[in-house]
């Protein structure tokens, strides 16, 4: 039961945290509670916080920490990579969009793309920290 309950204790901590941090700049909504960036990063957390219990369940010469370890690394990867850059992209497009004549027709066609959907390092190891923090006390709370 810990395999799930804390990895999502964990994301929830995290995505929830987004709020009271004002660099977010978010407000409270659904919305932003499953939102994709900001610190901190709550798939860093989440995956973070599921090697950490397989870690210390199963021992790291279990093949399910490879498989954690390895799903950790590429989600991580993504987000702080392909995602940001994908933001990078919506914002170009946004402004291109926006520097053309103002017509119905365009603005029904080519919505805003969302330009925040990636995470910094810092974001990622702020989430990380958090993952793997609740993943010892939820360990040894529970053992």
């Amino acid at each position: 039961m810990l395999y799930l309950v804390l990895p999502l204790a964990s994301a929830l901590i995290a995505q929830s945290s987004k709020f009271f941090i004002k660099s977010n700049n978010t407000s409270f909504s659904f919305k932003n509670i499953i939102a994709y960036s900001g610190m901190p990063s709550g798939h860093a957390a989440m995956t973070v916080s599921l090697c950490t219990i397989v870690a210390l369940e199963q021992g790291i010469n279990n093949p399910l920490f490879a498989l954690c370890t390895i799903i950790t690394v590429l989600t991580l990867r993504d987000a702080i990579g392909l995602r940001r850059y994908l933001g990078q992209q919506g914002a170009v497009i946004n402004e291109l969009v926006k520097d053309l004549d103002e017509d119905k027709f365009l603005d029904d066609k080519y919505p805003q793309l969302r330009e925040h959907i990636g995470h910094t390092g810092p974001q990622i190891l702020v989430g990380a920290l958090i993952g793997f923090t609740i993943s010892l006390i939820g360990f040894y709370f529970w053992s």
